[in-house]
């Protein structure tokens, strides 16, 4: 199941005449499969008419942080590399992913962000690492 984007704010970066400004938001997204773990990603939102239409597309540009925000437990084993939450930034083509990957031997969960296209994707990323207590151990599902 994906995670759902909660809103948590966002700041105007240029005047539109017609339809809502540029923006840039920043969202709260609760990792499904561990429990106490929170990414919060930041990124640009094209307004104007066709922002206001959904017919916009959106820079591939973004930011991720996530954190350790209470007590840390995993619903199920996790396999080694997964989408957490993916998320339509234009009208056809384009997707915002943000992948959870697992690194057993550090002990820690390291997010990555990125766009793609059908044709071509971004190289723009952006990652993050939350280390787990070596006390709670990370289920990880067998490779088939």
């Amino acid at each position: 199941m994906p995670s759902q984007a909660e809103p948590l704010g966002e700041v105007d970066t240029a005047f539109q005449w017609l339809g809502p400004d540029h923006k840039i938001v920043v969202e709260a997204y609760d990792d499904p499969k561990v429990l106490g773990v929170t990414c919060y990603v930041s990124r640009a939102r094209t307004g104007g008419i066709k922002g206001a239409l959904g017919l916009a597309e959106d820079r591939s540009e973004a930011s991720i942080a996530c954190r350790q925000v209470g007590p840390v437990t995993f619903k199920q084993p996790l396999p080694l590399q997964e989408d957490v939450f993916t998320e339509r930034m234009s009208l056809l083509f384009k997707r915002l992913h943000v992948v959870r990957m697992v690194d057993v031997k550090r002990h820690t969960l390291v997010y990555l962000t990125y766009s793609d296209r059908v044709i071509e994707g971004s190289p723009q990323n952006s990652v993050t690492a939350v280390t787990i207590d070596r006390a709670t151990p990370i289920p990880v599902r067998e490779r088939r």
